[in-house]
């Protein structure tokens, strides 16, 4: 946000493949509005138990 990339195209793209691999992907009506988005790639999890804090 700081650089401003989000302003630009290429921003914009790599803010919406972020997008389409969270929660619910994405919407309809972002599918239709941007047709080419790439789902990123999200790193695997090395831990899946999440430790007790006390």
């Amino acid at each position: 946000m700081q650089r401003r990339e989000h302003l630009k195209i290429e921003g914009l793209n790599k803010i919406l493949s972020i997008k389409a691999v969270l929660n619910n992907g994405l919407t309809d009506s972002l599918n239709v509005a941007f047709p080419g988005i790439i789902p990123a790639i999200r790193p695997p999890v090395k831990n899946k138990i999440i430790p007790d804090p006390h």
